[in-house]
């Protein structure tokens, strides 16, 4: 036994000091000091303290790159071309470079290290991204875990966006989080209603930004945004729509559907959303409304979980849409929601005949 006793002693012993030798390393070693980082050949130029990952010291700077994940390196968006001074693609970069990105030299902001002087190269829309300031003008219960969060900008502000855009939210550090964090959510609003953004949140289990939402974002709070961001959107055709959702996944329809109504958009275009049970559904009287008024748009909610009776179509959204459609030559798809759902939805659409070409998807992260 005092063996035993004695072997964990060392070993603890051994991990103390393992531990204190790094982190002696990391206070001599990883001094970067001061570095350089060049945007876009001069166009912007600024000097950082080294050490940080080079999507903070943009946002430091008010250079906004997307990222839908916060920067944990697990949604692939905020990338940017590394010109110089950007060391090796990182295993954690790989899954979301395609081989003709590195060739390039493009690498996800969040991974980079800034350690030197960096020469940087970000597409020149981003540049406009801008930061506003809100005040938390309504909360509202969509269903037991879903809200509305609408956003009033400040002053005169305005925010130009594209109906299936998003913004990242910026919460501050709260309870046992010890910095800011931001998260992306696709505007619900229409492009019209710029003096505002409607955000639909649903709440992650111990999600950061969520929970702060959820338990301390109050009506009358300031908030902070920053946007807009993506490439969803609705495309120029004369083909026949199909949006599909689930949970928060409805917000930019909401947006696109209110968007072709105020420009007298008449394509066809069926909403298809599905639910667990019929609790996890909301905005079914405005959607319903909107498919009474206008005889170009259908709307489809679908639950999974439930028996039949309830008077909504049965099974999953991907089984539904399926039933509905014998070819899908002349269409169009529109996704959003969880990775699983839309590599089931690309499926069972390919299955149909639609072909990458004409799928185009907004996938959570």
């Amino acid at each position: 036994m005092h063996d035993v006793l004695y072997a964990v002693a060392v070993l603890c012993a051994i991990s103390g000091a393992l531990a204190a030798l790094l982190l002696v390393a990391e206070h001599f070693l990883a001094d970067y000091g001061e570095c350089t980082i060049d945007v876009n050949q001069g166009e912007r130029r600024f000097t950082v303290t080294g050490g940080g990952d080079l999507l903070s010291n943009l946002g430091e700077q008010k250079l906004f790159l997307p990222s839908a994940c916060g920067g944990r390196g697990s949604c692939g968006l905020c990338k940017c071309r590394i010109l110089a001074g950007g060391g090796p693609v990182l295993p954690t970069e790989l899954p979301y470079l395609t081989e003709d990105e590195q060739a390039r030299d493009v690498r996800l902001a969040c991974q980079v290290k800034v350690k030197r002087d960096l020469e940087v190269q970000v597409p020149q829309e981003l540049l406009s991204v801008r930061e506003f300031t809100a005040t938390v003008e309504r909360i509202e219960d969509l269903t037991h875990d879903i809200k509305l969060f609408r956003f009033a900008l400040d002053g005169d502000e305005r925010i130009r966006f594209r109906a299936g855009q998003y913004v990242q939210l910026v919460v501050p550090p709260y309870d046992e989080v010890r910095e800011e964090t931001f998260r992306a959510y696709s505007i619900a609003s229409p492009p019209s209603d710029d003096g505002a953004v409607d955000l639909v949140i649903r709440l992650v289990p111990n999600g950061i930004v969520t929970t702060y939402c959820f338990e301390h974002l109050r009506e009358g709070d300031t908030a902070r945004l920053t946007g807009p961001f993506g490439e969803f959107r609705l495309h120029e055709s004369d083909r026949e729509c199909l949006f599909i959702a689930g949970g928060s996944g409805l917000a930019p329809f909401r947006s696109m559907v209110l968007d072709m109504i105020e420009h007298e958009n008449t394509r066809k275009a069926t909403f298809y959303f599905g639910a667990v049970e019929e609790k996890d559904l909301y905005y079914v009287d405005f959607f319903s409304k909107l498919a009474a008024e206008h005889d170009w748009f259908s709307y489809v909610p679908a639950l999974s979980g439930a028996a039949e009776g309830h008077g909504y179509e049965t099974g999953l959204v991907t089984e539904v849409v399926g039933r509905h459609y014998e070819s899908l030559d002349n269409h169009e798809a529109y996704l959003c929601g969880s990775p699983g759902m839309i590599d089931a939805c690309i499926k069972v659409l390919a299955d149909k005949g639609l072909d990458d070409e004409r799928v185009f998807y907004d996938k959570f992260s």
